[in-house]
């Protein structure tokens, strides 16, 4: 995959997968715009990439904060052809009983709210241009009930049903929508999870966890037109044929 000359927005960028998308996509080409609330941890990694890399701190959770990092993502790179959603959180873990209400809320801010201001703040600038990308990372937790994990649950269906939305609305003028389903990914947050001990993912050994990359590199194969046939959709990384068609077996 050739992306010289398209931009790439990437929120959660200063860890994980968003990190990992950050250095795939700059490989391929692509101008990056790290968008994360830790400021040094993104500067750091632009430093990292290089000139093809811009470090916009934002709070996902705001949404002129999202409008003003694709405001400077256009200043800086002259465009934006591509958006991952990819930021995310978890914590606090908790049974719906006793679970704290504004920081269930606060995660639903985050993983919901934040996933439609990106498209909001996006869309806008790719109809204008005559299309554009648009992933999302997902989650098994979109089509079943964990314990503990309501406001995560309940924040990734709507992400997925977000995606189709999208979709929905917009392909027909050139907008590629699509979700990652990444299964689970070596990082902070299968950390956190594993801390809480809550239900069975917490009980997974971390050799289980497949790394950073896989996904960041499947979200590269979702750019192309290869992935036609899952816009509106999910794609989902535990399923061999993709992990084949990615280039990962």
């Amino acid at each position: 995959m050739n992306l010289t000359g398209k931009s790439a927005l990437i929120t959660g960028a200063s860890r994980g997968i968003g990190a990992e998308a950050a250095r795939v996509f700059a490989a391929a080409g692509a101008n990056v715009a790290l968008v994360a609330r830790s400021g040094d941890a993104i500067a750091e990694l632009a430093g990292e990439i290089g000139e093809k890399a811009a470090a916009i701190p934002c709070d996902i959770s705001r949404y002129w904060e999202v409008e003003q990092a694709v405001r400077n993502c256009q200043t800086a790179f002259g465009g934006l052809d591509i958006l991952i959603n990819n930021a995310g959180v978890i914590e606090p873990v908790s049974h719906m009983a006793s679970a704290d209400p504004e920081a269930w809320g606060n995660v639903i801010d985050i993983n919901l709210k934040g996933v439609f201001h990106g498209m909001r703040a996006a869309l806008p600038v790719m109809l204008a241009a005559g299309g554009g990308t648009i992933l999302t990372i997902g989650s098994g937790a979109a089509h079943g009930p964990v314990e503990g994990w309501s406001h995560y649950c309940a924040s990734k269906a709507g992400a997925l049903m977000l995606t189709r939305m999208a979709d929905k609305e917009n392909r027909d003028k050139g907008i590629r929508a699509l979700s990652l389903s990444p299964g689970t990914v070596a990082t902070q947050m299968q950390r956190e999870i594993k801390a809480s001990g809550i239900n069975p993912v917490s009980q997974l050994d971390w050799s289980a966890h497949v790394p950073p990359d896989w996904p960041a590199r499947a979200l590269l194969w979702m750019c192309g037109s290869d992935a036609d046939g899952f816009l509106g959709d999910e794609v989902s990384l535990r399923d061999e044929d993709i992990r084949r068609k990615v280039g990962l077996i």
